[in-house]
């Protein structure tokens, strides 16, 4: 088997040249070239021989061929047809990679984990565009997919607000969505030195271990999730204004105050300060 060599800067941009390729603004287009950061992010996700590992938006290659060294099976889903013949040329000699010209947002997971794993759970590995981050890390965990966990590199705001715990400035409802699916830890701090082209903020990969069963018991996992949105659109109101006045429910102010007095909570309380078991008892006792 080939050994990597995209984490080499000068590599990889002779690589993009040769091909002459232009970046794509349109795809959020941001390529590692930090051979650390490459085998911090294997390292991170805890992929092993035995593993099958989906990996979204390779790009050129570069972390996929540092994956392919390491696990059984990877599966690249990349969604810009120009990077076909980079990926053919830079994973030349890798036998155990797949690459799937997808949008993954359409792409069947459960059909890949069937196909490549008997239906076994998938590692998930991606340097995702940031503008689309949140839609894909949902969509993963949403869907039911067959999924162990998610490593992916996200724009380091994003990952204070995954990782945030109640009361905090960040804390709002992508932090519970997620954390309804898995426990969050931050693994590695990325500066823009490590890309390019560089892009104008911080980043941080981060590890999403997906918890056996969700974190909490719900009896309307909806519900839940519009008290939450209700609650975080409104920050400045009590969670009682803010859940009376959001539309798609139907609860009285009187209704909600019954439950937080149930829960030995003030009608004062504010809703930035519950914590998952919080909303999902605050929910069930509103249903």
């Amino acid at each position: 088997m080939p050994v990597p060599y995209l984490g080499n800067p000068v590599r990889c941009e002779a690589v993009l040249r040769s091909f002459d390729f232009s970046f794509r603004k349109r795809f959020g287009q941001n390529f590692l070239i930090d051979e650390d950061v490459l085998e911090g992010i294997v390292e991170a996700s805890g992929v092993t021989g035995d593993d099958v590992v989906l990996e979204i938006g390779p790009g050129i290659g570069s972390l996929t061929q540092y994956l392919a060294s390491t696990a059984r099976k990877v599966v690249a889903v990349e969604i810009d047809k120009s990077l076909m013949p980079i990926l053919e040329h830079t994973l030349d000699g890798w036998d155990n990679v797949r690459v799937l010209n997808q949008d993954i947002l359409k792409t069947d997971i459960a059909a890949i984990a069937e196909e490549e794993n008997g239906g076994k759970p998938l590692k998930v590995i991606a340097n995702l565009p940031y503008y689309i981050t949140t839609p894909i890390i949902m969509k993963l965990f949403e869907s039911g997919c067959p999924i162990d966990s998610v490593t992916v590199m996200v724009q380091k705001e994003v990952a204070d607000r995954i990782k945030s715990e109640p009361g905090s400035k960040e804390y709002g409802a992508i932090s519970l969505a997620v954390q309804y699916y898995a426990k969050a830890s931050a693994a590695i701090e990325v500066g823009p030195e490590s890309f390019v082209p560089p892009p104008k903020v911080s980043s941080t990969v981060l590890h999403l271990e997906r918890y056996p069963e969700t974190r909490v018991k719900v009896d309307d996992e909806e519900q839940m999730f519009k008290i939450i949105r209700g609650v975080f659109n409104q920050r400045r109101k009590t969670l009682v204004n803010a859940v009376a006045n959001f539309e798609g429910l139907a609860f009285s102010k009187d209704d909600i105050r019954r439950a937080l007095s149930e829960m030995g909570l003030p009608e004062t309380a504010r809703g930035e300060t519950f914590s998952l078991e919080q909303f999902a008892e605050l929910s069930n006792r509103l249903k």
